[in-house]
């Protein structure tokens, strides 16, 4: 009997077939652009991509916060004609010798459109002048290798012999596995830079995006005088299920969430993407930074 019924399903699946090929091609008179929509991944919700990217890359559903190129936040936060790269050149060579690093790399510098996984340099934000860095998570994940601990450390000596505050976007899976304990140094490194930036009377703030984990979070992203943090953003060392085999513990749902460390005294305030630029010039005129009034806010 099933023999019987799978001759049947076989004699009309070659038909369907025949008849395929006898018919003449159709070609789709709607061409659907690959990014016309957005779904949201929180809360399901599609809307136009082109009104999602105007509301700063917002869910304006569930104010889900999407990640950024740095590019994208750069244009949010600085005044506009005002930002002066630091060390745009600087690569890192492959220190373990790890399989196809120099590979990965390359092919991350064209995709990005920047030599690393961070961009520092001098910028105005409302007219107040500081120094900026910003991780680009679209870049290995803005995992801390040794060029990324370099350009951190010396924005922040920069920021320090020129008396300016230092502002940080931080965007990490943690430090580099392709660089061993080099990756690990810098977490040292960085830590160094930001004590001497604070011996020289500068703020600090750093601005936590998603995710911020590992020897990232463990490091400089800690260390800021004034601690933000996007709405909902993932904040942690190590992963949710490590932690729950090794204290044997069921952890709460809202767990390494920028609302639990709020509550929890880790983070200082939960700033929403479109009052951002607002809230650290307000914070660099509460500290009484000069305000440069030529410039365009």
């Amino acid at each position: 009997m099933l023999e019987d019924l799978f001759k049947v399903v076989r004699a009309r699946f070659n038909e369907d077939e025949e008849e395929k090929k006898e018919q003449p091609e159709q070609s789709d008179d709607i061409n659907i652009p690959k990014d016309l929509l957005f779904k949201c991944p929180r809360c399901g919700t599609v809307v136009y991509m082109e009104d999602f990217e105007r509301n700063r890359k917002v869910c304006a559903s569930c104010n889900y916060h999407a990640r950024l190129r740095w590019q994208e936040r750069l244009s949010m936060t600085a005044d506009p004609g005002t930002f002066t790269e630091f060390d745009a050149g600087m690569t890192g060579k492959n220190p373990i010798d790890f399989p196809d690093y120099e590979k990965k790399i390359k092919a991350m510098q064209q995709q990005v459109g920047t030599k690393e996984a961070i961009v520092t340099g001098e910028c105005l934000i409302h007219g107040y002048r500081c120094v900026i860095g910003i991780m680009d998570s679209h870049f290995m994940m803005a995992s801390m290798g040794s060029v990324v601990g370099e350009k951190i450390t010396r924005a922040f000596e920069y920021a320090a012999e020129h008396k300016l505050p230092m502002i940080l976007f931080t965007a990490s899976g943690g430090a580099r596995m392709q660089e061993g304990i080099v990756s690990l140094m810098q977490m040292a490194k960085t830590s160094g830079a930001i004590a001497r930036h604070n011996q020289a009377g500068q703020l600090y703030v750093t601005v936590l995006c998603d995710p911020t984990t590992g020897g990232v979070t463990a490091s400089f992203a800690s260390l800021g005088d004034i601690i933000i943090a996007e709405p909902k953003v993932l904040i942690g060392f190590a992963g949710r299920r490590v932690i729950q085999d090794t204290i044997k513990q069921q952890l709460p749902d809202d767990f390494q969430t920028a609302e639990f460390l709020l509550e929890n005294g880790f983070v200082d305030m939960i700033v929403e993407r479109t009052m951002m630029r607002r809230t650290l010039a307000r914070i660099m005129k509460l500290h009484d930074y000069p305000k440069e009034e030529r410039a365009k806010s």
